[in-house]
């Protein structure tokens, strides 16, 4: 290991420490980090091919890369079926969603996903799980009691407010026996060592912000440090100011695959979401970013998307090399959560380049400020052309360093350029570094590249 690589995980790993938290600490004080499994596995994941991943990841946590998740389905025996009956759906005698012993044979003896989660923990990883909001269809049909209460299902059961994507739930009601339920849930959960949830079809369509109190009132309740995430989006920026109550981040966008953009329809509103559609939306949401509040824009569906991912067939993603850096600059600078959509146990070189680019994961963590600059006030305004603003600034007036990034969203190759001035900073010269392609900073006044079609570059510059 180099000295530089030395000091970057000595400093990473002290920002990452995770004692127990008290109230006047802030949950998710940076950009949640880690791996889902639904890009490449869809409902399918099981035991051993979510542990061969997490081994993966745990080999590349000195870049802060901490989240192993578990994404839908972990609950179905038979995750091809058709039908919520040919699925197959497995709940415990309260009614409680738990993993199906032919896909996760450590959960046996009513042990659910703790096994696991005392595994993930040993690999020095945090362990999380997807969850569709609601009660099971069937938990209801048999109107099962909700544990540590008097209520039974029907109490609790929202019939009027499925989810209108999946059909195996029901929604819950925002009563005493709706939070019994979800209390029941979470302190299940949070036995087992959770501490990451993602909660679907809350956030939009339908927004459920009932179910979210709920929710993250349970998670309180049970008194372990669970980041409670919500999707899908878009979530409305008419409740930034509620959802960042309740959680650490929320899906701004639909599910992202695989796509430069695409073209949305009534009938699919903006699913899937693409990269160019990310910028507006990610400049929206900017002031809206802080500790404990992460706007998402969704896994990076890099790499071997398969055997069986989420969307269409399994493919090598199609996003080229321009496109994938310009997507990981673009969530980088943003500071969207950076969650990892590939099979990392065929993780080409190219990917682990990216996600192992130290000076690009040190700036992630440690941004103080990050703003789109308005692109019409520099000197090329070209209409497609990004430009976006970071600054780490640790004590006084004096910025440690700023950074740059420019991106291209046409598709032909431009020239960008802008001098220190145009770009906010005073001084005739400064030293700057392209991220990406330098070893070393150069004296420079002021900054010009040419980026290839979907390409981008970040500068640093002290």
């Amino acid at each position: 290991m180099s000295r530089s690589t030395f000091l970057f995980a000595a400093i990473l790993a002290l920002a990452l420490a995770a004692p127990t938290l008290t109230h006047a600490q802030v949950l998710a004080p940076t950009p949640p980090m880690g791996w889902n499994s639904w890009d490449a596995y869809g409902l399918t994941i099981d035991e051993a091919d979510f542990k061969a991943n997490t081994s993966v990841l745990a080999g590349i946590k000195q870049y802060g890369w901490e989240y192993a998740v578990i994404d839908e389905g972990w609950y179905l025996a038979n995750p091809f079926g058709q039908s919520v009956e040919e699925k197959k759906y497995l709940w415990n005698e309260n009614g409680i969603l738990i993993p199906v012993l032919n896909r996760f044979p450590s959960s046996a003896d009513n042990q659910g996903f703790k096994p696991i989660a005392d595994w993930v923990h040993a690999q020095g990883l945090k362990f999380g799980i997807h969850i569709v909001r609601g009660i099971p269809r069937g938990v209801v049909k048999d109107n099962l009691p909700i544990a540590d209460s008097s209520f039974h299902a029907e109490d609790a059961a929202d019939i009027g407010s499925p989810c209108p994507w999946d059909q195996g739930n029901w929604g819950v009601k925002d009563n005493a026996a709706g939070q019994a339920y979800y209390d029941s849930m979470i302190k299940l959960y949070a036995a087992w060592g959770l501490d990451f949830i993602k909660v679907d079809c809350i956030s939009d369509h339908p927004y459920r912000p009932t179910e979210i109190r709920q929710v993250a009132a349970a998670i309180a309740k049970s008194g372990r440090p669970i980041v409670l995430s919500l999707s899908p989006g878009p979530t409305s920026l008419k409740v930034a100011a509620e959802v960042g109550k309740y959680s650490q981040m929320w899906r701004i966008g639909d599910d992202h695959w695989d796509v430069w953009s695409a073209t949305h329809t009534p009938e699919h509103g903006e699913f899937p979401f693409g990269i160019k559609d990310a910028f507006d939306r990610l400049a929206a949401w900017s002031p809206y970013v802080k500790p404990g509040n992460w706007p998402d824009m969704d896994m990076l569906p890099w790499g071997y998307l398969g055997p069986h991912p989420g969307w269409e067939d399994p493919r090598q993603s199609r996003e080229s090399r321009n496109e994938q850096q310009t997507e990981f600059t673009l969530w980088a600078i943003a500071r969207s959560p950076l969650i990892l959509g590939a099979n990392l146990t065929r993780l080409d070189g190219f990917t682990r380049s990216l996600i192992t680019n130290q000076t690009v994961l040190f700036m992630v963590q440690n941004l103080t400020s990050r703003h789109p600059i308005d692109v019409k006030t520099l000197p090329f305004s070209f209409e497609h052309a990004r430009v976006w603003r970071g600054d780490i600034q640790n004590r006084g007036p004096k910025i440690d360093s700023a950074y740059f990034a420019f991106f291209n969203l046409d598709d032909k190759p431009v020239t960008l350029k802008a001098s220190w001035q145009q770009l906010g900073l005073r001084g005739a010269k400064h030293q700057a570094m392209n991220i990406w392609s330098d070893t070393s900073f150069k004296e420079m006044k002021g900054l010009s590249v040419t980026l290839p079609a979907h390409g981008s570059t970040i500068f640093q510059v002290r």
